[in-house]
């Protein structure tokens, strides 16, 4: 294992590479590369919203942000929740993440109830790619409205790629696919030789709306 500063550009080359870095746990200081074998893709075209957590975005539930909380986001992420006693962030992390941010390279989704931060998640955008990093739902179906309107943002935008870096049993259900790193690295070439623009959907679109952006066809 190393300790790599994580400069903007440095984590902006890895990502380029298909690299990200990792903490074993929040507390411990130690960071390491991760390059997976096989990973994780969630299709914009073709997003699956599952029957009942569309009727959930229809519901308007939740009033959703982009952006507005980056840095509470990330902290959310970060902490230990029922069912996931440690996490990955750790504090050089958050660090290097919030400077990405600030220089317009990382984006957060974030989902209010009454007030209360309830629900979102984060990711790094370069130019038709976003690569998803974590997020947190305090109230059930959060985060994954949170994913459904960076779908519709995604597609809106022109981006080609979300990555999810891992496929698992939660993200399976919205039409993830793996795969192989070869495969994975020729589509990143593909995604970062287009332009993508992130802010190009309006806040405060209706859920139906929203779901409406994602099932049209281009």
């Amino acid at each position: 294992m190393s300790r790599p500063v994580l400069k903007p550009e440095i984590l902006l080359q890895a990502y380029a590479q298909g690299l990200f870095p990792m903490a074993e746990g929040r507390d411990d200081p130690t960071l390491y590369w991760v390059e997976p074998d096989i990973r994780g893709v969630i299709p914009i075209l073709g997003f699956h919203v599952p029957r009942r957590l569309a009727r959930t975005v229809r519901q308007d539930r939740f009033q959703v942000t982009v952006s507005r909380e980056f840095d509470s986001v990330m902290r959310t992420c970060a902490t230990p929740a029922a069912g996931r006693l440690t996490t990955w962030i750790n504090s050089e992390i958050l660090r290097a993440y919030g400077d990405l941010h600030r220089l317009g390279f990382a984006e957060s989704i974030e989902c209010w109830r009454d007030g209360r931060l309830v629900g979102g998640l984060y990711g790094v955008k370069m130019r038709g790619a976003f690569f998803g990093e974590s997020m947190f739902s305090r109230d059930r179906d959060a985060s994954k409205v949170a994913l459904v309107h960076l779908v519709a943002r995604l597609k809106a935008g022109g981006f080609v790629m979300l990555d999810a870096q891992f496929q698992t049993a939660h993200l399976s259900q919205f039409g993830t696919v793996e795969l192989a790193r070869a495969e994975y690295l020729r589509r990143l070439a593909e995604a970062l030789g287009r332009e993508g623009d992130f802010h190009s959907l309006p806040e405060g679109l209706s859920g139906a709306e929203i779901l409406q952006s994602i099932t049209q066809t281009s």
